[in-house]
């Protein structure tokens, strides 16, 4: 190795021993405990079930009108897709070659399609809508295809009871996942 190679070798190797004191210097008090309150704030799921459901309710007619200011620049007038996603139509679909995934056609829960407009929805300001609003699109997206009827409220309770039309071509994958026990020494010959 020539001089200037040594040099920088040696440079290199001076930082890298630098990192790891650099690192924890002054951070030992970094962070908190959150309290219960900002705790909550993050702790929005909501199971298939419907656990986790927020108080409130919504009205198709009520999510129509939530739709149309907030959703439509991004799904379509008719719920056709555009910049998001196409969230109705493709009934039928899945077993082709151009399967299309939508509310109607794929998803298995209502208690998702919940979760998922209030924890993403809308896309520039995610978790802005009220718990009614977001109800409210539930209900208007379940209607428009076809599993709500137009006069329909949904809230916690009512949500948790509608049944999908695809809900029943999912299954369980109950494969072995972590369930395996540790191996450190002839693995292959222990099966």
């Amino acid at each position: 190795m020539d001089a200037r190679n040594a040099f920088i070798a040696a440079g290199i190797g001076f930082c890298a021993a630098l990192v790891p004191a650099a690192s924890q210097a002054g951070y030992e008090n970094l962070g908190r405990h959150l309290s219960k309150e900002e705790l909550a704030g993050w702790d929005i799921d909501v199971s298939i079930d419907g656990k986790g459901l927020p108080r409130g309710k919504g009205t198709v007619s009520q999510g129509e009108k939530v739709y149309q200011a907030m959703c439509v620049a991004c799904h379509g007038v008719k719920l056709e897709g555009g910049l998001g996603p196409a969230l109705a139509g493709g009934v039928g679909s899945l077993t082709t070659d151009k399967p299309l995934k939508t509310i109607g056609s794929y998803w298995p829960y209502a208690t998702t399609l919940f979760d998922y407009i209030r924890r993403a929805m809308p896309f520039q300001a995610p978790q802005s809508m009220s718990n009614d609003d977001v109800y409210g699109v539930t209900a208007y997206l379940l209607h428009k295809n076809g599993i709500l009827p137009a006069n329909a409220t949904v809230d916690a309770a009512s949500l948790a009871k509608v049944k999908m039309p695809n809900r029943d071509n999912f299954y369980v994958d109950d494969r072995p996942d972590v369930k395996a026990g540790r191996c450190m020494k002839d693995c292959l010959s222990k099966k």
